[in-house]
């Protein structure tokens, strides 16, 4: 949807320089943008790229503007304004309202009228669509199951029964809401009980959940994703976990059972977090990281220990804690040494 420059900065603020009637069709990176898109400068160090850059117009700090001479939008966050604009120019796609041929619609069930349920889709007896929701191909919502208005399901995500999802949600094909968690107790002849996981899950408002993320109901309490959570691809968040409003966690991290994410931190990448742990809030982990224990102050934390034999493991772990320690008296012995080598050079 083109807009023309000046429409943009009346709808999004930012300080415009330039033509107001230019004509912005998409937006692009540095190297790819041509005369009709906008795109961004985030980082000083790239200011070369953005100079050989036929770009139309380009969105900046205060500072990287005061010497450009092409049309430009000064802003104190220019990667946030460019997400804005993306935004404005690509404005998302709702299907028409309505339960489409070929759906599966229990009799109980309660659909907003403009919500869109489509082919192939099923919503279990006595669940309840809000307005403007979207049910995609293939999906199921379970028995029981509340989805809120303006939230989207993509393709074949399965919500089992009883589980909430709140309002302009953003389910990508592939996720699954509502699993049993992993509860077994262990018998003399070494077979497993199955424990039954009679929690829920419970899902905030303005989360979005990438493809192949699975999220398990509790064993007796509910699981809980915060409201503005954002959580990537193949995220394995266990039974009775809690993540904090507008957390952010990448791809491939595994959070284990009972453990408490609080708001706004940053989960990197195939990061490991052991289950009964307490996350404070605002604490960064960087990506391949092992939490193997709870993090009580806010910061950010990285490492992780290739794998041995756990005996072994232990005791180095242990000596590794007290390296700060060991260090100090290794260097204490070697002022020692130096001065006793000194006596008795003389």
């Amino acid at each position: 949807m083109p807009a023309r420059l000046g429409d943009l900065v009346a709808l999004l603020g930012g300080e415009l320089h330039g033509d107001p009637d230019l004509l912005i069709e998409q937006v692009a990176s540095l190297e790819t943008a041509g005369p009709q898109h906008i795109t961004f400068l985030s980082n000083p160090k790239l200011r070369g790229a953005l100079d050989a850059s036929p770009a139309g117009a380009v969105i900046v700090a205060p500072a990287d503007g005061e010497t450009l001479d092409r049309p430009h939008i000064r802003v104190r966050n220019p990667y946030l304004y460019f997400a804005r604009v993306a935004q404005a120019l690509n404005p998302e796609h709702r299907p028409p309202a309505g339960i489409q041929p070929g759906a599966s619609v229990h009799p109980d069930a309660i659909v907003d009228p403009g919500a869109h349920v489509a082919p192939g889709a099923v919503v279990g007896a006595r669940a309840r669509i809000g307005a403007g929701a979207v049910i995609g191909a293939g999906s199921v919502v379970g028995e029981d199951c509340s989805i809120g208005a303006g939230t989207t399901l993509h393709s074949r995500v399965s919500i089992y029964a009883r589980c909430v999802v709140g309002e302009r949600c953003i389910l990508h094909s592939g996720v699954v809401i509502g699993a049993d968690g992993f509860g077994f107790a262990r018998n003399q002849d070494a077979s497993w009980v199955k424990i039954p996981q009679i929690g829920r899950v419970v899902v905030g408002n303005d989360v979005e959940i990438g493809a192949n993320t699975t999220v398990d109901r509790g064993a007796l309490d509910d699981t809980v994703i915060g409201d503005g959570v954002k959580l990537d691809n193949l995220i394995m968040i266990a039974h009775n976990v809690h993540v904090g409003d507008h957390t952010a966690m990448a791809a491939c991290t595994g959070v284990a059972g009972s453990t408490h994410i609080g708001a706004r931190c940053m989960i990197g990448g195939s990061v490991n977090i052991m289950g009964h742990s307490h996350i404070a809030d605002d604490v960064v982990v960087s990506a391949v990281t092992f939490v193997s224990k709870s993090i009580q102050e806010s910061g950010t934390y990285t490492g992780s220990i290739p794998f041995m034999e756990h005996r072994e493991w232990t005791r180095n772990f242990s000596r590794l804690r007290h390296l700060d320690a060991l260090a100090d008296k290794v260097r204490s012995l070697e002022r020692q040494l130096a001065s006793l080598q000194s006596i008795k050079e003389d």
